[in-house]
């Protein structure tokens, strides 16, 4: 295009900035006004300008740019270049500047002053609240992921538009400002001084980082010489001792796995307490929420432990993968995510073998697969055509599928080429930016396999398949079909992975499934197919992203290799997590999911239990609408299910146990409190009085404190308000971050719609950092979300004003998606048809599926009829099976009894409806 014929309108509603100029350094200068919450600044950038043009453009947001404020300067030259015209267009979030004369090709600097707000909404350039000796301060503090370094500075704003940054504070003489890079020099000014900091590597500018604030640290060293520091408020220096342990070991162990050193001089990691996510990978200075990096020995659970090591090890990685080699674009975000979720379970099991993190992981790759059940999913690789679409796709997709992704593949490629190949991914792309297809083709040269083949399924297309098993004459014949919630078909086709095991871990056979049906002779495990224990397991440890649907002689089968402790961990869980999935989708009856779940009587695994304990939960959940009149059975049966457990590991530590011991505890204590048992409820309350009166007391240690909590709060109701009042005395009386996000966590947990109204109107008040209101809508108990959506419709305007990005998306979802009515769907709907965003309109779409799904299972369940004969044949079964298993001869004895359960609960419908029904079996 002539430059002549260049002009500002074809610059708008852009999705990308234009490459003609390109930035190659920063000249950065903030002065933050802390107490007016403002700032003033002014930026040099050198610029590369390649093509013929008139116009420069550029990112700005929320800041003020007067024409007079702007001028260009082409290297070499003594000329000046003011421009015609500064366009600032707030929609696009872009500056326009256009100069009469043509931009000589090559390099110059481009010079702009500039003023802004520290703003109260925890992106861009902001202010985080603090208290020190006792009165308010404000602390300044950056977040630019994934677009808002723009609300800082004007600057090329994008992933591949990397450069160096020379920053220079000028700030409060008493605070400490930090940047990416270690100090070079301070100089004295009356009341302020001014911070120069080295110059950066080059980097993206969602990666700049400034903060300015009062804090303490602590401090230590690599092996290697890099300072790590983790600061804090002041007064809780010691709380960053565990991170900070964490953290030296994460970068030596990180050098060593992706075979290239720490690229900076520093990492320090500070804890901010206005933080809008869990954490920000920042070069060299990672921000976090301070419950995901502070840890109270006295005060802090276990869970919280964990929790620092993984977001640490997950923030540490993103310094090579995401800020050492950095993705071309939005759309492939999940290369930062993805692998970093996956790296950060590598490094925990690292330091941490006896958490049993790779189990654990399967919570991961289960979140993931409910998300992207839904046909409002979304690929992997994602198209983003707008700034305001970026933050949606921060979710279990670009995390939790996209590390089960990775997973799969290291699992098909082998641990060792595919650390090495890797290795060379990171060396090649350097400093640079790099697409999905430049790690399949370092993973292809690696390995020789056909890896872009193998993924291009996984990543460019949305969902997943389910493989449907039966064995038929001495073949295995399989089916994959794209599974969706809603039982719907997909049309979707994968090249799968499929690894299987027959009757033992030592008979494994591996292959691709590339069609949509495929048969697996099984001549070579006739011996095994001839044993009165045969079973067959897919999908080994879960290590594939994929569901398995068994044929009833199976699924018995796998029943009792559950119970005879046949299969591993991460295999009982897939075994339950699929069988879930499918009864919700309409595939499987409710009444083999209760079957399958007695099964699991003598479970040693926490994450296993945990999961029978989740998916025990949500059956009650949808219970109570579906069929309220059972609900009293099927508690009862769920009670005397984990009642033995909670009989073996009690409310007090006992001598040799160990971290998961501490998560099981508390996940089962909670869990009995929630389904109304009345002695877990009783003990709750005798502990928490006794903590009310002595907060050192050992009979609440960190680890039961949540059970207790959410078991005081059955007991609340409008009228007796003295258990909710007593939460928020100790609420306001603790300054542990990871205490107050307990108490919120329970608050939501009572029956009492009306108490549940009062949290919520809580969560809205000053006392609650707005970050932490996520924590009270997780909780919101069943009987409470129908309130919960009726108090979202009336706050809803000061909410979508209030709150921005990820939070925002949380209140939809939190809130919508557990409704279980068409009704309550059809109102969602309604509701949002005015009022949907692009910020938020993946979410909505996504929480009304759910609305639909939940619904159409509760339907499914309601036509099973009356499960309280059921329910009472399993509760008589799984009692008399306390005693030794006897293994099924054939297989048929096993699965009759299953079939007997159906046969049971069809009559009880036979009876209650007066139709006749008819119950068939592939083996009758």
């Amino acid at each position: 295009m002539e430059t002549a014929e260049q002009s500002a309108e074809q610059f708008k509603g852009q999705a990308r900035l234009p490459q003609f100029a390109a930035p190659r350094r920063y000249d950065l200068r903030l002065t933050p006004d802390l107490d007016a919450c403002a700032f003033a600044g002014s930026v040099e950038v050198s610029v590369e300008v390649t093509a013929p043009t008139r116009i420069l453009v550029l990112n700005a947001a929320e800041l003020e740019v007067a024409p007079g404020d702007v001028h260009y300067k082409p290297q070499g030259s003594d000329q000046v270049l003011h421009p015609a015209e500064v366009t600032n267009v707030p929609k696009d979030e872009i500056l326009i500047i256009r100069f009469d004369e043509v931009i000589p090709l090559g390099e110059g600097a481009l010079a702009i002053a500039f003023k802004g707000i520290l703003n109260d909404k925890m992106h861009g350039f902001y202010r985080s609240v603090y208290e020190l000796n006792g009165e308010k301060r404000n602390m300044a503090v950056t977040q630019f992921e994934p677009a808002d370094a723009r609300r800082c500075f004007p600057c090329w704003d994008e992933p591949s538009f990397k450069a160096v940054f020379k920053i220079t504070l000028e700030v409060p003489s008493e605070t400490v400002a930090l940047s990416n890079m270690p100090v070079v020099e301070e100089k004295a000014n009356g009341p302020t001084k001014v911070v120069y900091f080295q110059e950066t590597p080059i980097m993206s500018t969602y990666l700049v980082a400034v903060i300015v604030g009062m804090f303490d640290y602590v401090e230590a060293f690599t092996t290697d010489g890099t300072k790590v520091r983790v600061y804090t408020q002041v007064g809780k220096s010691d709380q960053g001792k565990f991170a900070l342990e964490v953290a030296v070991k994460t970068l030596i162990l990180f050098k060593e796995y992706f075979a290239v050193p720490y690229p900076l001089p520093k990492m320090d990691m500070i804890a901010i307490p206005d933080f809008a996510s869990g954490a920000m990978e920042n070069y060299g200075l990672v921000t976090y929420r301070e419950t995901a990096l502070l840890f109270d020995e006295k005060h802090s659970a276990a869970a919280n432990k964990q929790r620092v090591a993984v977001v640490v090890a997950h923030e540490l990685a993103h310094q090579w993968f995401g800020n050492l080699v950095t993705m071309e674009w939005w759309t492939h975000l999940w290369l930062n995510e993805g692998f970093a979720t996956w790296v950060s379970y590598l490094a925990a099991d690292n330091f941490f073998p006896e958490w049993n993190v790779w189990t654990q992981f399967l919570e991961e790759s289960t979140t993931g697969f409910k998300l992207d059940a839904l046909e409002g999913s979304h690929p992997i690789e994602v198209d983003v055509n707008h700034v305001d679409e970026i933050d949606e796709i921060f979710d279990a997709i670009s995390y939790r599928k996209g590390a089960a992704v990775i997973r799969m593949l290291q699992s098909y490629l082998g641990a060792d080429t595919f650390q090495k190949s890797l290795a060379a991914y990171i060396k090649r792309f350097a400093y640079s930016n790099a697409k999905t297809e430049d790690l399949w083709a370092a993973l292809e040269e690696g390995s020789g396999e056909p890896v872009k083949t193998l993924m291009h399924s996984w990543t460019k297309q949305q969902g997943y398949p389910v493989v449907n098993v039966k064995l038929k004459d001495g073949k295995l014949e399989m089916e994959q079909t794209q599974f969706l919630s809603s039982g719907a078909e997909g049309v979707g086709q994968w090249v799968v992975p499929i690894t299987l095991c027959c009757c033992s871990y030592s008979r494994q056979e591996k292959f691709l499934l590339h069609g949509k049906q495929e048969d697996f002779n099984l001549s070579g495990l006739v011996e095994c197919q001839k044993k009165d224990d045969f079973w067959i397991k897919l999908n080994i440890n879960q290590t594939g992203f994929y569901r398995v649907s068994y044929d009833e002689e199976f699924a018995s089968r796998l029943r009792y290799a559950i119970e005879a402790s046949k299969l591993s961990s991460a295999d009982r869980y897939g075994v339950l997590d699929d069988t879930y999935a499918l009864c919700m989708a309409g595939k499987q009856k409710l009444v083999t999911l209760l079957h399958l779940i007695a099964a699991y009587k003598d479970e040693t695994e926490y994450t296993v239990l945990a999961h029978v304990i989740h998916t025990s939960l949500s059956i009650v959940e949808m219970m109570a609408v579906a069929a309220p009149e059972g609900l009293d059975k099927l508690k009862k049966f769920l009670v005397d299910f984990l009642e033995p457990f909670a009989q073996r590991i009690g409310w007090d530590v006992k001598s040799g146990e160990g971290h998961l011991d501490a998560l099981l505890r508390g996940t089962l204590l909670t869990a009995l409190a929630e389904l109304g048992h009345e002695a877990t409820i009783n003990e709750a309350v005798r502990r928490f009085n006794v903590f009310l009166e002595d907060r050192e007391t050992p009979l609440l240690p960190p680890d039961v404190r949540k059970a207790a909590y959410v078991a005081l709060m059955q007991t609340v109701n409008k009228s007796n308000k003295a258990g909710y009042e007593s939460l928020l005395k100790i609420y306001r009386e603790t300054d542990l971050s990871q205490e107050k996000v307990r108490i919120l966590g329970s608050l939501g947990s009572c029956p009492d719609p009306d108490v549940v109204r009062d949290a919520l109107d809580f969560m809205l008040s000053p006392e609650v950092r707005n970050q932490d209101s996520i924590f009270l809508l997780r909780g919101v108990s069943a009987a409470g979300h129908e309130a919960a959506w009726a108090w979202l419709k009336e706050k809803w305007d000061y909410i979508s004003d209030t709150f921005s990005g990820t939070l925002l998306t949380y209140f939809v979802s939190t809130t919508v998606s557990p409704l279980r009515t068409d009704e309550m769907g059809d109102d969602a709907e309604e509701f949002f048809k005015s009022r949907t965003k692009a910020n938020i309109a993946r979410t909505v779409k996504q929480s009304i599926e759910r609305v639909r799904i939940n619904a159409k299972w509760v339907e499914s369940t309601r036509a099973e009829a009356n499960l309280g004969s059921v329910l009472k044949e399993i509760a008589h079964k799984h009692r008399l099976s306390s005693g030794k298993i006897s293994p099924p001869r054939s297989g048929r004895s096993f699965f009759l009894s299953s079939a007997h359960l159906i046969a049971s609960f069809a009559n009880s419908m036979a009876s209650s409806t007066g139709q006749s029904v008819t119950v068939g079996s592939s083996t009758s």
